[in-house]
C-alpha cells in the first residue's frame, strides 16, 4: 500500500480557535435569543407588578344605599356618586335587608344604611372579599359622612377568619395551584420533547395532568382548611375549584408548548404570572387596581380562581359561577388546542 507523504497537508479545515469561537460554542444563537426572551419576561414582570400595586386607589366600588324614605336614599346616593375621582358606584335599594343581602350575594362590595332619625348611619362591609377593599370603603364613606356632619358604624357581614391575614389566604392558595399547574405541564412536555408527538401521547399527558390536579386540589384545600385553619369554607368546594384551576393552567401550558415548543413555557409564565398574578385581586381587589389590571384580572385563571375561592370560603359560593365558567373555558380551550397540535403535527421521519 502506498502511504501518504508525512508532510502532506490535510485538506480538512481546522476548527476556528480564539475567544469568539469559544463564545459561539458556549452560547448558541438559539440560546442567546432565549436569554433575550427571559430578559424581556423579567422586565415585563417588574413593570406589571409595580404598575398594578404602586398606587392603589378606589374607583367605582359598587355600594348599595338604603333609607326608610326613598328620596333620602336617592339624595345620599347622588352625593356619594359625585365624590371626586369616582371612588364609589352607588345605587339605591329598598331597605337595609336588601342591602345586606346584596353584600352577602357579592352583588356589591358594601352598603350604607341611612338613619334619618339620628346622626349615625350603618356601613356594611365584607373583609372576606379583601381587607384593603373594606378599609377603602370605610375611609371613603367615613369622609363623606363626616362632611355631612354624620358618623358611621361599621359592621362586617363576612369577616375574614383569624388565620386568614387580610383575606389573602385564598389568593395564595390559588397562586400555589397555578404554579403547580404550569410546572406539571412543563415537566410532562419537556421530559420527552417540547411538542406532543401524537394524539395518544397528548391524551396521556392530559390524563396525567388531571390526576395531578385532583391530588393538588384536595391537598391544597386540606392544608388551607383543617391543617392551617386559614380558610373556613367547604373542603369539597375548594377541592373542586383547585382541581379546575390546576387543570386549566396546565392545559393552557400544554397548548402553548404545542404551538410554540419550549417557548410556550415562557408564554404560560407571561399569562399566568406576569399578567395574571398582579391582576388577580389578591392584595388589592379589582376596584383598587388601575384600569388595565382590573379589566384583565377576571378573565385570567389567577383572578377567576381567587374570586371563586373567596366566594366559596366566605359567601356560601355566591358569585362563584362566573369565575368557574372562566376557568372551565381555559381548561376546554387548552385541552382542545393541545389535542389539535398533536393531531396536525407531522411525525418526524
Amino acid at each position: 500500500m502506498t502511504q501518504p507523504p508525512e508532510n502532506a497537508e490535510s485538506t480538512a479545515p481546522s476548527p476556528p480557535t480564539g475567544f469568539l469561537a469559544e463564545v459561539k460554542d458556549a452560547v448558541t444563537t438559539r440560546a442567546a435569543l432565549l436569554v433575550l426572551g427571559v430578559l424581556v419576561l423579567q422586565l415585563a414582570f417588574v413593570t406589571s407588578y409595580i404598575g398594578a400595586f404602586h398606587l392603589p386607589k378606589p374607583h367605582e366600588i359598587p355600594i348599595a344605599v338604603a333609607a326608610p324614605a326613598a328620596p333620602v336614599a336617592e339624595r345620599s346616593a347622588q352625593q356619594l356618586g359625585a365624590l371626586p375621582g369616582d371612588p364609589l358606584d352607588p345605587h339605591v335599594v329598598k331597605d337595609g335587608a336588601e342591602a345586606r343581602a346584596q353584600v352577602e350575594n357579592r352583588e356589591v362590595d358594601g352598603a350604607l344604611v341611612i338613619d334619618p332619625a339620628g346622626r349615625t348611619d350603618l356601613l356594611l362591609v365584607a373583609s372576606g372579599a379583601g381587607a384593603s377593599l373594606s378599609q377603602a370603603l370605610e375611609e371613603v364613606v367615613g369622609r363623606a359622612e363626616q362632611a355631612q356632619g354624620r358618623t358611621v358604624r361599621v359592621t362586617d357581614v363576612a369577616p375574614a377568619a383569624k388565620g386568614d391575614s387580610r383575606g389573602l389566604s385564598s389568593f395564595y392558595l390559588v397562586i400555589g395551584w397555578c404554579v403547580g399547574g404550569y410546572l406539571c405541564a412543563a415537566i410532562l412536555a419537556i421530559s420527552a420533547g417540547a411538542r406532543p408527538a401524537n394524539p395518544h401521547r397528548a391524551v396521556i399527558r392530559l390524563g396525567a395532568l388531571l390526576g395531578y390536579a385532583l391530588a393538588a386540589g384536595l391537598l391544597g384545600a386540606v392544608i388551607a382548611g383543617p391543617v392551617l385553619d386559614a380558610l373556613p369554607g367547604s373542603i369539597w368546594g375548594l377541592w373542586g375549584l383547585g382541581t379546575l384551576v390546576v387543570f386549566a393552567v396546565g392545559a393552557i401550558t400544554l397548548a402553548f408548548q404545542g404551538l410554540a415548543g419550549v417557548i410556550g413555557i415562557g408564554l404560560a409564565i407571561l399569562v399566568i404570572v406576569v399578567l395574571g398574578n398582579p391582576s388577580a385581586g389578591g392584595a388589592y381587589p379589582y376596584p383598587l387596581l388601575p384600569p388595565f389590571w382590573s379589566t384583565i384580572g377576571p378573565a385570567l385563571p389567577p383572578g377567576a380562581g381567587t374570586y371563586a375561592a373567596r366566594s366559596i370560603t366566605y359567601f356560601g359560593g355566591n358569585g362563584a359561577g362566573g369565575p368557574m365558567l372562566v376557568l372551565s373555558a381555559w381548561a376546554v380551550v387548552g385541552a382542545a388546542v393541545t389535542l389539535a397540535c398533536a393531531t396536525t403535527r407531522r411525525r418526524p421521519r
